[in-house]
């Protein structure tokens, strides 16, 4: 189900984004339909991730990095 937003912009602002629009074959609704859409699904995959990270932090676990072995061991092995 779509619902109709208003928004309040400046008068110079929408004559620009009218002008990129037709640019891009679109209207104003779809472009900002488009970048919300984008900005929630990258919001969505940072905090998974971030959540994720925090919860193996809790737990104990090793975020996955050893530090590197000395130069001697490199060259003797």
């Amino acid at each position: 189900m779509k619902i109709k937003v208003t928004l309040r912009l400046d008068a110079a602002l929408l004559r620009e984004a009218r002008l990129l629009a037709a640019e891009e074959g679109t209207s104003i609704s779809a472009m900002l339909a488009a970048r919300l859409e984008q900005i929630v699904r990258e919001r969505k995959g940072y905090d998974g991730s971030r959540r994720r990270a925090l919860a193996r932090l809790r737990e104990g676990m090793s975020p996955g990095w050893t530090p590197p072995r000395s130069r001697g061991e490199v060259y003797e092995g």
